[in-house]
């Protein structure tokens, strides 16, 4: 079996089993059905048993758990707003940048029709500076 098609139907599989159950959980009332001792007090032959588990019933308190880590997911929740407007605003200047840089290649001649003139003025770093780099045989042989 191929590995992707095996993490695809796993991914499906996990994806129903959560739908199902998100849907079960929103079935459920928001308080659970109150019981009818009396009619449990009627209906049980053995005296005291349904008082023994109406006491322990109610004594029973079940802890709700607390919540620690929302304010942890709200934090980095803000943090990757920021950075990601950031990201966006960096986004924006580079576009910007790129636009001008795409205009002037648009405006310039074509390179069959430039002279190294043209090609210098252009782009003046194809431009060769004799004074900080001297052809050879400017350099003394020594120095080579």
């Amino acid at each position: 079996m191929d590995l992707k098609i095996f993490n695809l139907n796993l991914a499906g599989s996990v994806d129903a089993l959560e739908s199902n159950c998100g849907r079960e959980l929103a079935a459920l009332p928001e308080k659970p059905p109150t019981i009818d001792w009396a009619h449990y007090k009627t209906a049980v032959a053995k005296a005291g048993m349904v008082d023994e588990f109406q006491k322990k019933f109610s004594a029973l308190k079940v802890p709700e758990p607390v919540d620690t880590q929302t304010a942890k997911i709200d934090a980095q929740e803000q943090e990757a707003a920021k950075s990601t407007a950031e990201y966006v605003r960096a986004s924006k200047a580079r576009i910007a940048q790129y636009e001008q840089q795409l205009q002037k290649l648009r405006s310039m001649i074509p390179f069959e029709q430039m002279t190294f003139e043209d090609l210098h003025e252009a782009f003046p770093e194809t431009k060769l500076d004799k004074e900080k780099y001297p052809f050879w045989p400017h350099k003394p042989i020594a120095d080579l």
